[in-house]
């Protein structure tokens, strides 16, 4: 399947369902703390899904559909964690929060990996080292660099700190379809190595494991995703589009 390379007028489509997008997280993330459940943070988020007259982009998406507007991992879960009211938020976790929108036929998507109250040390260290990679990922999305590019700044940063980048899931295009071409992996591998080009909108996505980055999915609901050692994982996500003037952050506001 071929790159989509959107127009100006269609990277600020994308804009304004990101848009929506950081606000809900913005509001999920106020609401974690010890004692809260996941599934109430799923439940606000699907208030505000109708609240912003959007459609939620992972309801219903693949096989067996996924049950909820709204991704929420905790500690060990990598990704695709579904809320549930018995599972609560406690003291020292760290929250991952994956939310994506279509609003007038154009997707948004993005992450962020919240503390609970006051968190472990290594805790502390794995989310900010998963930002940092983020961040320096945005850096390379740059005209004329390759999809290659990004990866190495996440793997580099990644690894140099100790930690590892999880192989199984990658991030995306994105456009009108939640995921397009191409696909953005989190380390250096053998797969297409497309160049970067203006139009361009790739979902960027660090998953980064305190251990191991290996990964298991939950064989009873087919979708929850853990580290396979059992130490935690991180995950920040922003959509990014390629333009003359270096990299525009669609995810980054609400404003």
């Amino acid at each position: 399947m071929a790159i989509v390379y959107k127009t100006p007028a269609e990277i600020e489509k994308l804009r304004a369902a990101n848009r929506v997008v950081c606000a809900v997280l913005d509001e999920i993330e106020a609401m974690v703390r010890p004692g809260v459940t996941t599934w109430e943070l799923g439940q606000r988020a699907e208030d505000l899904v109708a609240t912003h007259g959007v459609q939620p982009a992972f309801l219903g998406y693949g096989d067996p559909p996924y049950p909820s507007v709204v991704c929420i991992s905790l500690n060990d879960e990598v990704v695709h964690g579904i809320p549930s009211p018995d599972r609560m938020v406690k003291e020292g976790d760290i929250v991952s929060v994956d939310f994506g929108v279509e609003k007038d036929g154009y997707f948004g998507d993005s992450a962020r990996t919240i503390a609970a109250g006051e968190v472990s040390a290594t805790a502390r260290r794995l989310m900010d080292v998963t930002r940092e990679s983020l961040e320096l990922a945005i850096s390379e999305c740059v005209a004329g660099n390759r999809v290659s590019d990004i990866s190495r700044a996440i793997q580099q940063h990644v690894e140099k700190n100790g930690f590892s980048v999880v192989r199984t899931f990658v991030g995306h295009g994105i456009g009108r379809r939640m995921h397009e071409e191409p696909p953005v992996p989190n380390f250096v591998g053998p797969g297409r190595n497309p160049r970067l080009k203006e139009g361009m909108v790739l979902a960027i996505e660090p998953m980064v494991n305190a251990g191991s980055w290996e990964v298991q999915v939950d064989p009873v609901d087919h979708w929850t995703a853990r580290t396979r050692d059992g130490k935690l994982s991180a995950h920040f996500e922003h959509s990014v589009a390629i333009t003359a003037n270096g990299p525009d952050v669609l995810s980054r506001t609400a404003s």
